[in-house]
């Protein structure tokens, strides 16, 4: 009896230490999740406001796709706004994986625009 105390008390405190170390893994997860999530935000952002006047050049204001665009990016960024403490890793990294779709998409159509052009001139 005199064994099993102490016995039962260093396992309570190796599985206390367990949970601790699993859930700082876990918070430290969703906050590279999070800065992760911002910079590619912050990424697509400056790459819309550089692209702007190339596809204004091409497509003119009326037809403007950076304009949905940023408009879909300030979705995101209110929507982490409001979930981010409450959102999943996997909602997280969908949100991540939609914004890197966009921009590759802004990157394709970058590339027409310039292919376009080389062909003009």
């Amino acid at each position: 009896m005199k064994t099993a105390l102490p016995l039962i008390l260093i396992l309570l405190a190796c599985t206390g230490l367990w949970l601790a170390f699993r859930t700082r893994r876990r918070s430290l997860g969703r906050q590279r999740a999070i800065h992760e999530l911002l910079n590619a935000a912050d990424a697509l952002e400056a790459r819309l406001r550089t692209a702007r006047g190339e596809i204004e050049a091409v497509a003119g204001d009326h037809e403007n796709p950076v304009r949905g665009a940023m408009q879909d990016l300030l979705r995101q960024r209110l929507w982490l706004q409001e979930h981010a403490r409450d959102a999943s890793l996997e909602q997280l990294h969908g949100v991540r994986a939609g914004l890197d779709a966009a921009r590759a998409s802004l990157e394709t159509q970058l590339q027409r625009i310039a292919q376009a052009r080389a062909g003009a001139a």
